[in-house]
């Protein structure tokens, strides 16, 4: 896997799949690696060239003093396709990485064809939630969180029927680097996106999870109802709707990015 640099910190970065298709990359939740897509791989790489990465302070990725900023996670990006020589790409990201698509798709639409929104916000009204969460991981670390974490990503049948899967998913968030973890949540304290929506042009679509906490339906809606010709779809999930309906969620992904 290639470590690209970008603005002094390198970043992981894998690329798999279909040679000469068009290019997808994915990117990530918060207190998530590129693992975190492994239930779309199998599907995804038989139709595309497929580009995930480790976002600046988590997984393999350096972990470079904060403040960071959307605009640095999204720049970051741009420094990946730079350093692989494409030009274009179709988005899909998930929570955070919902967050950046926003950004690349009102301020670089030249590298952005099809962008998926999932699970996501442009906006959060009141930082509590994660200063709480900086303060958390400040006096018990990883594992100061973890729990409540888990039970806002995923729905309590799910994590009953999947154990393993479930523990998985928890594993990615106890390995993510403490300080990464807190520069993002700081980045996130001060989120608001409303004014870049309207500014993006590429076909869209917005995924939900019927029982998303984290990323409700309402936010989801807000996004579509203010990119211009957005769609939506609401899955039976959490936040982390890729684990938790990978079947519905593929198909999902895979049929809005065929459909001509």
């Amino acid at each position: 896997m290639p470590m690209i640099d970008a603005d002094g910190c390198l970043l992981n970065v894998s690329v798999e799949g279909r040679d000469g298709g068009p290019t997808l990359m994915l990117s990530n939740s918060l207190g998530t690696n590129m693992q975190m897509w492994q239930p779309q791989m199998k599907a995804l790489t038989q139709l595309f060239r497929v580009i995930r990465y480790d976002r600046r302070g988590h997984g393999k990725s350096g972990v470079p003093p904060g403040p960071y900023s959307m605009e640095r996670f999204g720049r970051d990006v741009l420094a990946i396709l730079d350093d692989l020589n494409i030009e274009k790409v179709h988005w899909c990201g998930l929570s955070m990485g919902g967050m950046v698509g926003q950004w690349l798709g009102a301020n670089a639409p030249e590298r952005m064809g099809k962008i998926i929104l999932s699970n996501t916000t442009c906006y959060f009204p009141d930082p509590t939630n994660w200063l709480n969460r900086i303060k958390a991981v400040k006096e018990g670390g990883m594992a100061g969180l973890a729990d409540t974490v888990i039970a806002a990503w995923l729905t309590a049948d799910f994590r009953e029927r999947e154990p393993q899967i479930t523990q998985n998913v928890k594993a990615m968030l106890l390995a993510t680097p403490p300080a990464g973890y807190i520069a993002c949540c700081e980045a996130l304290s001060t989120l608001d996106q409303r004014a870049l929506l309207p500014k993006i042009k590429s076909p869209t679509l917005v995924i939900a999870g019927r029982h998303d906490m984290s990323t409700p339906v309402a936010a989801a809606e807000f996004i579509r109802s203010h990119i211009p010709g957005a769609s939506m779809t609401i899955l039976d999930a959490a936040h982390i709707s890729n684990v938790e309906q990978q079947h519905a969620f593929t198909e999902a992904v895979v049929g809005f990015l065929t459909q001509r």
